[in-house]
């Protein structure tokens, strides 16, 4: 009963010295600066990243046989 608590304790302390590890790696981290051609590199891209999709919609007709075909295929593989 005393070696499981005992291991308790250890893992209990290893997670305390994890977590404090973590802190102060992160706080590290931050405080680096990147070098100026990183910082030249990041600035030059968008904000915010926009797709553009170039297709053409499906008519009616060719959005069933598409559901079709997809239930036919849903239905072959189940057994």
């Amino acid at each position: 009963m005393k070696a499981l608590r005992n291991f308790e304790a250890l893992f209990i302390a290893i997670i305390g010295l994890a977590c404090a590890a973590n802190v102060v790696y992160e706080n590290r981290a931050v405080e680096s600066k990147a070098p100026a051609g990183y910082a030249s590199a990041a600035q030059s891209t968008p904000a915010v990243p926009v797709v553009v999709v170039a297709a053409k919609r499906m008519s009616e007709a060719e959005k069933q046989a598409s559901l079709a075909e997809e239930r036919k295929a849903a239905q072959g593989s189940k057994i």
